[in-house]
């Protein structure tokens, strides 16, 4: 499946309106190719390129294709063949070499500390201390963003969304990786459980409170389950 990390989340709201407009003009269009994961993430690469996004958060292509699932819903059923963009979207076929497992990767980015989905593997090297690093081009990120990335501490299997009943499985101690709202950025940070307060379950699934605490500053927070990943098994 093409969508990472899924959850019960609300819709990525912080589109400015020159990218709505953008976007529904692509529902509008009468041919083109059809939406799928390659157009998300080229329109998030122009999106976040783009003059008008300067000083705002980037945008995910899965930011984007949540936008438009959900404007979809809206639609009058349309057959998915029609629903086209236009071939000036369609670009010239990629050279990053793509990782040949089918494994899917996240790296930890030196920028921020923070975890992103990785789209390519596109180079490797031995630093003089014998470490090996890879060069990562980051899901809906340009070029410009390529980091090297050390293999052995910052790149690892991606983490798995926890359902509503795998509460039970947590412990206090366990390493997850939660997503960190703020008001300014929405991002994963590697964080260990502190406390779990259980609750009763309802229609709207796991009720728990989780205290974690971040890795990378010791701040705590009280979170929902629907906030966290489980690091995959190495």
């Amino acid at each position: 499946m093409d969508r990472l990390r899924p959850r019960n989340r609300e819709v990525f709201t912080g589109f400015t309106n020159a990218e709505i407009e953008k976007m529904e003009n692509f529902l509008k269009e009468p041919k083109g190719v059809s939406l799928g994961r390659e157009f998300y993430q080229k329109l998030a690469g122009s999106f976040n390129r783009s003059t008008g996004r300067a000083g705002k958060p980037v945008i995910k292509w899965t930011e984007i294709e949540g936008w438009f699932q959900t404007r979809l819903q809206d639609l009058p059923q349309v057959p998915n063949s029609e629903l086209m963009i236009p071939k000036c979207m369609e670009g010239e076929s990629s050279e990053v070499m793509q990782d040949p497992s089918e494994l899917e990767f996240e790296a930890r980015s030196s920028k921020d500390g923070a975890w992103y989905d990785v789209e390519a593997f596109l180079a490797h090297r031995f630093l003089s201390t014998g470490e090996a690093e890879v060069q990562v081009r980051f899901v809906g990120f340009g070029a410009e963003e390529d980091e090297w990335i050390n293999i052995r501490s910052s790149v690892r299997q991606r983490s798995i969304p926890l359902e509503n009943t795998e509460c039970s499985n947590l412990n206090v101690g366990d390493s997850v990786l939660c997503f960190q709202e703020r008001r300014d950025q929405a991002i994963y940070y590697d964080a260990q459980i502190v406390e779990i307060q259980r609750r009763m379950h309802d229609i709207r699934g796991c009720r728990c409170l989780i205290l974690i605490r971040y890795d990378h500053d010791n701040s705590e927070e009280k979170v929902r389950l629907r906030r966290l990943c489980r690091r995959a098994k190495s």
